[in-house]
Protein backbone atom coordinates (compact mmCIF):
# COMPACT_ATOMS: atom_id res chain seq x y z
CA UNK A 1 0.00 0.00 0.00
CA UNK A 2 1.43 3.09 -0.84
CA UNK A 3 1.98 5.74 1.66
CA UNK A 4 -1.00 8.32 0.49
CA UNK A 5 -3.19 5.44 1.33
CA UNK A 6 -2.33 5.23 4.43
CA UNK A 7 -4.05 6.60 7.65
CA UNK A 8 -2.21 10.01 8.11
CA UNK A 9 -1.57 9.03 11.85
CA UNK A 10 -1.15 5.71 12.92
CA UNK A 11 -0.09 5.14 16.79
CA UNK A 12 1.60 1.53 17.94
CA UNK A 13 2.30 1.24 21.77
CA UNK A 14 6.01 -0.43 21.67
CA UNK A 15 6.56 -1.00 25.04
CA UNK A 16 4.96 -0.37 28.37
CA UNK A 17 6.00 -0.03 32.03
CA UNK A 18 5.07 -2.99 34.29
CA UNK A 19 4.52 -0.62 37.34
CA UNK A 20 3.68 2.21 36.56
CA UNK A 21 0.96 4.14 33.49
CA UNK A 22 3.99 5.13 31.61
CA UNK A 23 4.42 3.59 27.65
CA UNK A 24 6.70 4.12 25.15
CA UNK A 25 4.90 4.68 21.37
CA UNK A 26 5.61 4.91 17.88
CA UNK A 27 3.08 7.45 16.17
CA UNK A 28 3.98 7.84 12.03
CA UNK A 29 2.48 10.62 10.66
CA UNK A 30 2.75 11.91 6.88
CA UNK A 31 6.14 14.29 7.57
CA UNK A 32 7.65 12.14 9.68
CA UNK A 33 7.71 9.16 12.37
CA UNK A 34 7.76 10.62 16.36
CA UNK A 35 8.61 8.37 19.25
CA UNK A 36 6.76 8.66 22.27
CA UNK A 37 6.85 10.32 24.96
CA UNK A 38 7.69 13.40 23.13
CA UNK A 39 7.97 17.24 24.04
CA UNK A 40 7.15 19.30 21.28
CA UNK A 41 9.10 23.20 21.00
CA UNK A 42 6.54 25.98 20.67
CA UNK A 43 6.83 28.09 17.50
CA UNK A 44 3.93 30.07 17.50
CA UNK A 45 3.82 32.33 14.41
CA UNK A 46 5.85 29.71 12.00
CA UNK A 47 9.19 30.11 13.60
CA UNK A 48 11.20 29.43 17.14
CA UNK A 49 12.36 32.19 18.87
CA UNK A 50 16.40 32.06 18.27
CA UNK A 51 16.35 28.82 16.55
CA UNK A 52 16.42 27.72 13.24
CA UNK A 53 14.80 24.59 11.07
CA UNK A 54 17.81 23.25 10.45
CA UNK A 55 18.98 23.37 14.19
CA UNK A 56 15.74 21.87 15.35
CA UNK A 57 16.79 19.31 13.12
CA UNK A 58 20.36 18.81 14.54
CA UNK A 59 18.68 18.12 17.87
CA UNK A 60 16.32 15.54 16.54
CA UNK A 61 13.31 17.35 17.26
CA UNK A 62 10.28 15.17 15.49
CA UNK A 63 7.38 17.41 15.59
CA UNK A 64 7.05 21.36 16.73
CA UNK A 65 3.63 23.48 17.78
CA UNK A 66 2.35 26.09 15.86
CA UNK A 67 -0.57 29.00 16.74
CA UNK A 68 -4.11 28.66 14.87
CA UNK A 69 -5.01 31.90 15.81
CA UNK A 70 -2.00 33.71 15.59
CA UNK A 71 -0.59 32.04 12.04
CA UNK A 72 -4.73 32.83 10.84
CA UNK A 73 -3.82 36.85 11.45
CA UNK A 74 -0.24 36.70 10.16
CA UNK A 75 0.69 35.65 7.77
CA UNK A 76 -3.08 34.67 7.08
CA UNK A 77 -4.94 31.91 4.93
CA UNK A 78 -4.04 33.19 1.88
CA UNK A 79 -0.28 33.76 2.24
CA UNK A 80 -0.18 29.72 4.04
CA UNK A 81 -2.16 28.48 0.89
CA UNK A 82 -0.24 30.14 -1.45
CA UNK A 83 3.04 29.19 0.11
CA UNK A 84 1.61 25.31 0.25
CA UNK A 85 1.34 25.50 3.69
CA UNK A 86 3.26 25.77 6.74
CA UNK A 87 5.67 23.22 6.17
CA UNK A 88 7.21 24.87 3.16
CA UNK A 89 6.65 28.42 4.02
CA UNK A 90 8.77 28.15 7.39
CA UNK A 91 11.02 25.34 5.67
CA UNK A 92 10.12 22.46 8.17
CA UNK A 93 10.10 19.20 6.52
CA UNK A 94 8.73 17.13 9.77
CA UNK A 95 5.52 16.43 11.76
CA UNK A 96 3.38 19.88 13.20
CA UNK A 97 0.68 20.01 15.39
CA UNK A 98 -1.33 22.96 15.49
CA UNK A 99 -3.67 24.22 18.39
CA UNK A 100 -7.41 25.25 17.77
CA UNK A 101 -6.96 29.03 18.84
CA UNK A 102 -9.07 28.01 21.96
CA UNK A 103 -6.39 29.16 24.47
CA UNK A 104 -6.41 32.48 23.62
CA UNK A 105 -9.75 33.11 24.54
CA UNK A 106 -8.21 33.10 28.26
CA UNK A 107 -4.86 34.40 27.82
CA UNK A 108 -6.81 37.28 25.50
CA UNK A 109 -9.93 37.31 27.78
CA UNK A 110 -10.16 41.01 27.83
CA UNK A 111 -9.96 40.84 23.67
CA UNK A 112 -12.54 38.21 23.19
CA UNK A 113 -16.49 37.73 23.25
CA UNK A 114 -17.68 33.84 23.77
CA UNK A 115 -20.80 32.47 22.50
CA UNK A 116 -22.30 29.19 20.99
CA UNK A 117 -21.22 30.61 17.46
CA UNK A 118 -17.87 31.36 17.95
CA UNK A 119 -14.96 33.40 19.83
CA UNK A 120 -15.22 36.97 18.83
CA UNK A 121 -11.90 38.19 19.11
CA UNK A 122 -10.13 41.90 18.58
CA UNK A 123 -6.83 41.47 17.05
CA UNK A 124 -3.86 42.46 19.66
CA UNK A 125 -2.15 43.55 15.74
CA UNK A 126 -4.27 46.45 14.54
CA UNK A 127 -8.14 46.30 16.88
CA UNK A 128 -9.34 44.78 14.00
CA UNK A 129 -12.29 42.19 14.69
CA UNK A 130 -11.84 38.13 14.03
CA UNK A 131 -14.81 35.79 14.57
CA UNK A 132 -12.91 32.43 15.30
CA UNK A 133 -15.63 29.57 15.34
CA UNK A 134 -15.09 25.76 14.79
CA UNK A 135 -15.73 25.52 10.96
CA UNK A 136 -13.13 28.81 10.99
CA UNK A 137 -10.38 26.87 12.62
CA UNK A 138 -10.25 24.07 10.37
CA UNK A 139 -10.54 26.63 7.74
CA UNK A 140 -6.99 27.51 8.85
CA UNK A 141 -5.56 24.79 10.05
CA UNK A 142 -6.25 22.92 6.78
CA UNK A 143 -4.44 25.93 5.49
CA UNK A 144 -1.54 25.32 7.68
CA UNK A 145 -1.95 21.80 6.71
CA UNK A 146 -0.21 20.37 10.51
CA UNK A 147 -0.01 16.66 10.82
CA UNK A 148 -2.07 16.77 14.16
CA UNK A 149 -5.19 19.72 14.22
CA UNK A 150 -6.80 20.45 17.38
CA UNK A 151 -10.34 20.72 17.98
CA UNK A 152 -11.74 25.10 18.81
CA UNK A 153 -12.75 24.19 22.44
CA UNK A 154 -14.59 26.35 25.23
CA UNK A 155 -11.72 27.04 27.75
CA UNK A 156 -11.99 28.61 31.12
CA UNK A 157 -9.62 29.52 33.85
CA UNK A 158 -9.09 26.28 35.58
CA UNK A 159 -9.83 27.82 38.90
CA UNK A 160 -13.12 28.66 37.59
CA UNK A 161 -15.93 27.03 39.55
CA UNK A 162 -19.74 26.69 39.15
CA UNK A 163 -22.00 25.99 35.95
CA UNK A 164 -19.66 27.16 33.67
CA UNK A 165 -17.35 24.97 34.13
CA UNK A 166 -19.75 22.47 32.67
CA UNK A 167 -21.28 24.72 29.68
CA UNK A 168 -17.74 25.22 28.68
CA UNK A 169 -17.87 21.12 28.83
CA UNK A 170 -20.20 20.49 26.70
CA UNK A 171 -19.89 22.95 24.20
CA UNK A 172 -16.41 21.71 23.74
CA UNK A 173 -18.23 18.47 22.74
CA UNK A 174 -21.01 20.05 20.56
CA UNK A 175 -18.15 21.92 18.41
CA UNK A 176 -15.93 19.47 17.98
CA UNK A 177 -18.75 17.68 15.95
CA UNK A 178 -18.73 21.07 13.94
CA UNK A 179 -15.27 20.47 13.75
CA UNK A 180 -15.76 16.99 11.89
CA UNK A 181 -17.98 18.04 9.68
CA UNK A 182 -15.65 20.95 8.63
CA UNK A 183 -12.31 19.07 8.09
CA UNK A 184 -11.99 18.83 4.73
CA UNK A 185 -8.28 16.96 4.56
CA UNK A 186 -8.99 14.02 6.37
CA UNK A 187 -6.90 11.93 4.64
CA UNK A 188 -4.06 14.20 5.37
CA UNK A 189 -4.29 15.48 8.86
CA UNK A 190 -5.90 14.25 12.06
CA UNK A 191 -7.87 16.03 13.88
CA UNK A 192 -7.91 15.18 17.90
CA UNK A 193 -11.02 16.71 20.43
CA UNK A 194 -9.75 18.09 23.57
CA UNK A 195 -10.73 16.45 26.91
CA UNK A 196 -12.75 19.41 29.13
CA UNK A 197 -14.44 19.84 32.57
CA UNK A 198 -12.19 22.08 34.67
CA UNK A 199 -11.25 20.78 38.42
CA UNK A 200 -14.93 18.21 38.59
CA UNK A 201 -13.50 14.64 37.59
CA UNK A 202 -17.08 13.52 37.00
CA UNK A 203 -17.23 16.21 34.06
CA UNK A 204 -13.61 15.21 33.05
CA UNK A 205 -15.38 11.37 33.12
CA UNK A 206 -18.54 12.00 30.90
CA UNK A 207 -16.10 14.38 28.19
CA UNK A 208 -13.90 11.67 27.55
CA UNK A 209 -17.09 9.05 27.02
CA UNK A 210 -18.32 11.48 25.37
CA UNK A 211 -15.14 12.17 23.02
CA UNK A 212 -14.54 8.52 22.49
CA UNK A 213 -17.37 7.77 20.53
CA UNK A 214 -15.82 9.93 17.73
CA UNK A 215 -13.85 8.72 14.88
CA UNK A 216 -11.01 10.30 15.98
CA UNK A 217 -6.93 9.10 15.90
CA UNK A 218 -6.10 10.69 19.17
CA UNK A 219 -7.27 12.89 22.16
CA UNK A 220 -5.69 15.86 24.29
CA UNK A 221 -6.21 17.02 27.17
CA UNK A 222 -6.74 20.33 27.66
CA UNK A 223 -7.84 23.12 30.29
CA UNK A 224 -5.01 22.37 33.04
CA UNK A 225 -1.41 23.94 33.98
CA UNK A 226 -3.18 27.54 34.45
CA UNK A 227 -2.88 28.28 37.93
CA UNK A 228 -4.59 25.29 39.86
CA UNK A 229 -3.23 23.41 42.57
CA UNK A 230 0.00 20.78 41.53
CA UNK A 231 -2.68 18.48 43.39
CA UNK A 232 -6.13 19.03 41.62
CA UNK A 233 -3.51 19.24 38.29
CA UNK A 234 -2.49 15.46 38.89
CA UNK A 235 -5.21 14.00 39.78
CA UNK A 236 -7.28 15.24 37.08
CA UNK A 237 -4.82 13.85 34.15
CA UNK A 238 -4.78 10.53 36.22
CA UNK A 239 -8.31 10.09 35.40
CA UNK A 240 -8.24 11.37 32.32
CA UNK A 241 -5.50 8.62 31.51
CA UNK A 242 -7.60 6.09 33.10
CA UNK A 243 -10.44 6.60 30.60
CA UNK A 244 -8.45 7.51 27.35
CA UNK A 245 -8.00 4.40 24.91
CA UNK A 246 -4.81 2.62 25.16
CA UNK A 247 -3.73 2.23 21.60
CA UNK A 248 -4.22 6.40 20.85
CA UNK A 249 -1.86 9.15 21.64
CA UNK A 250 -2.80 11.15 24.60
CA UNK A 251 -1.32 14.84 24.22
CA UNK A 252 -1.34 16.82 27.18
CA UNK A 253 -1.23 20.57 26.77
CA UNK A 254 0.83 23.19 27.97
CA UNK A 255 2.92 21.47 30.23
CA UNK A 256 7.08 21.88 30.29
CA UNK A 257 8.45 21.42 33.53
CA UNK A 258 10.52 18.79 33.72
CA UNK A 259 9.25 17.36 37.17
CA UNK A 260 5.80 17.68 35.49
CA UNK A 261 6.91 15.82 32.49
CA UNK A 262 8.43 12.85 34.55
CA UNK A 263 5.13 13.25 36.60
CA UNK A 264 2.72 13.29 33.63
CA UNK A 265 4.21 10.49 31.51
CA UNK A 266 4.06 7.80 35.33
CA UNK A 267 0.83 9.11 34.74
CA UNK A 268 0.11 7.62 31.00
CA UNK A 269 0.93 11.10 29.34
CA UNK A 270 2.51 11.12 25.79
CA UNK A 271 3.21 14.17 24.28
CA UNK A 272 3.55 17.75 25.54
CA UNK A 273 4.02 21.09 24.59
CA UNK A 274 5.48 24.29 26.38
CA UNK A 275 6.99 28.09 25.62
CA UNK A 276 9.01 27.35 28.93
CA UNK A 277 12.59 26.43 27.07
CA UNK A 278 12.38 29.01 24.86
CA UNK A 279 11.06 32.08 27.00
CA UNK A 280 13.54 31.02 30.07
CA UNK A 281 16.19 31.23 27.63
CA UNK A 282 15.62 34.46 26.79
CA UNK A 283 15.98 35.65 30.79
CA UNK A 284 19.58 34.02 30.39
CA UNK A 285 18.31 30.75 32.19
CA UNK A 286 19.26 27.31 31.24
CA UNK A 287 17.93 23.84 31.94
CA UNK A 288 19.57 21.58 34.57
CA UNK A 289 18.35 18.05 35.75
CA UNK A 290 18.13 20.37 39.31
CA UNK A 291 15.96 22.78 37.96
CA UNK A 292 17.89 25.73 35.90
CA UNK A 293 20.79 27.86 36.22
CA UNK A 294 20.54 31.88 36.05
CA UNK A 295 23.52 32.64 34.46
CA UNK A 296 23.13 36.02 34.80
CA UNK A 297 24.67 35.60 38.40
CA UNK A 298 27.89 36.83 39.65
CA UNK A 299 29.30 33.42 40.64
CA UNK A 300 29.33 32.07 36.86
CA UNK A 301 31.50 35.16 35.82
CA UNK A 302 34.71 32.75 35.95
CA UNK A 303 33.06 29.47 35.56
CA UNK A 304 34.88 27.59 32.45
CA UNK A 305 32.76 24.88 32.61
CA UNK A 306 29.82 24.00 29.70
CA UNK A 307 26.32 24.38 31.03
CA UNK A 308 26.02 20.57 31.52
CA UNK A 309 28.90 18.40 31.29
CA UNK A 310 26.06 15.54 30.02
CA UNK A 311 24.92 17.43 27.24
CA UNK A 312 26.14 16.83 23.69
CA UNK A 313 24.48 20.23 22.06
CA UNK A 314 26.21 22.64 20.13
CA UNK A 315 25.64 25.38 23.20
CA UNK A 316 27.33 23.05 25.38
CA UNK A 317 30.36 21.53 23.37
CA UNK A 318 31.68 25.20 22.00
CA UNK A 319 30.30 27.74 25.05
CA UNK A 320 31.33 27.79 28.86
CA UNK A 321 29.62 29.16 31.40
CA UNK A 322 31.69 32.27 31.82
CA UNK A 323 31.16 33.44 28.36
CA UNK A 324 27.12 33.03 28.57
CA UNK A 325 27.13 34.84 31.51
CA UNK A 326 29.03 37.37 29.80
CA UNK A 327 26.18 38.14 26.61
CA UNK A 328 23.20 36.66 29.03
CA UNK A 329 20.16 38.91 27.87
CA UNK A 330 22.80 41.80 26.74
CA UNK A 331 23.48 40.07 23.21
CA UNK A 332 20.41 38.55 20.79
CA UNK A 333 22.97 35.69 20.10
CA UNK A 334 22.73 34.68 24.18
CA UNK A 335 18.79 33.40 23.31
CA UNK A 336 19.63 31.25 20.40
CA UNK A 337 22.41 29.52 22.87
CA UNK A 338 20.40 29.19 25.36
CA UNK A 339 17.31 28.13 23.54
CA UNK A 340 19.53 25.31 21.70
CA UNK A 341 20.76 23.85 25.01
CA UNK A 342 17.14 23.83 26.74
CA UNK A 343 15.43 22.52 23.72
CA UNK A 344 18.06 19.97 23.82
CA UNK A 345 17.28 19.34 27.47
CA UNK A 346 13.97 18.72 27.35
CA UNK A 347 14.13 16.38 23.74
CA UNK A 348 17.03 14.08 26.14
CA UNK A 349 14.76 14.03 28.87
CA UNK A 350 11.83 12.55 26.91
CA UNK A 351 14.70 10.01 25.11
CA UNK A 352 15.49 9.19 28.61
CA UNK A 353 12.32 8.43 29.81
CA UNK A 354 11.59 6.15 26.28
CA UNK A 355 14.63 3.93 26.57
CA UNK A 356 13.94 3.93 30.62
CA UNK A 357 10.00 2.43 29.40
CA UNK A 358 11.81 0.09 26.90
CA UNK A 359 13.97 -1.43 29.37
CA UNK A 360 11.26 -1.29 32.21
CA UNK A 361 13.50 0.54 34.22
CA UNK A 362 11.17 3.61 34.45
CA UNK A 363 10.29 3.21 38.44
CA UNK A 364 14.19 3.76 38.91
CA UNK A 365 14.63 6.70 36.72
CA UNK A 366 11.75 8.33 38.37
CA UNK A 367 13.56 8.13 41.57
CA UNK A 368 17.03 8.82 40.18
CA UNK A 369 15.58 12.00 38.34
CA UNK A 370 13.86 13.44 41.51
CA UNK A 371 16.85 12.85 43.70
CA UNK A 372 18.92 14.82 41.36
CA UNK A 373 16.25 17.50 40.65
CA UNK A 374 15.75 18.50 44.55
CA UNK A 375 18.83 17.20 45.77
CA UNK A 376 18.85 18.00 49.32
CA UNK A 377 15.07 19.61 49.09
CA UNK A 378 11.77 17.79 50.40
CA UNK A 379 10.01 16.44 46.96
CA UNK A 380 6.72 18.33 47.07
CA UNK A 381 3.77 16.29 48.12
CA UNK A 382 1.56 16.60 45.55
CA UNK A 383 4.65 14.57 43.44
CA UNK A 384 4.83 12.03 46.29
CA UNK A 385 1.09 11.33 45.74
CA UNK A 386 0.92 11.32 42.00
CA UNK A 387 3.67 8.75 41.62
CA UNK A 388 2.26 6.45 44.48
CA UNK A 389 -0.90 6.54 42.48
CA UNK A 390 0.95 5.01 39.63
CA UNK A 391 3.03 2.40 42.11
CA UNK A 392 6.24 4.27 42.32
CA UNK A 393 7.04 5.33 45.90
CA UNK A 394 9.82 7.57 46.10
CA UNK A 395 12.41 6.78 49.34
CA UNK A 396 11.82 9.33 52.34
CA UNK A 397 13.62 12.03 52.14
CA UNK A 398 15.74 13.87 54.71
CA UNK A 399 13.52 15.93 55.91
CA UNK A 400 10.80 13.43 56.39
CA UNK A 401 13.31 10.73 58.12
CA UNK A 402 13.83 13.48 60.85
CA UNK A 403 10.21 13.83 61.40
CA UNK A 404 9.77 9.84 61.24
CA UNK A 405 12.50 9.57 63.84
Amino acid sequence: MSSSKLPPLTYKVVAECSVSKARAGLMTLRHSEVRTPVFMPVGTQGTMKGILPDQLIELDCQILLGNTYHLGLRPGIETLQKAGGLHKFMSWPRAILTDSGGFQMVSLLQLAEIDEHGVNFRSPFDNTECMLTPEHSMQIQNAIGADIMMQLDDVVKTTTTGPRVEEAMERTIRWVDRCIKAHTRDDEQSLFPIVQGGLEIPLRERCVSALMERQVRGFAVGGLSGGESKHDFWRMVHVCTDHLPRDKPRYLMGVGFAADLVVCVALGIDMFDCVFPTRTARFGCALVDRGQINLKQQKYKHDMEPIDKQCNCSTCKRYTRSYLHHIATNEVVSCSLLSVHNVAYQLRLMRSMREAVQADAFPQFVKDFMARHFGSEPIPSWIREALAAVNIELPADAQEQRVNS
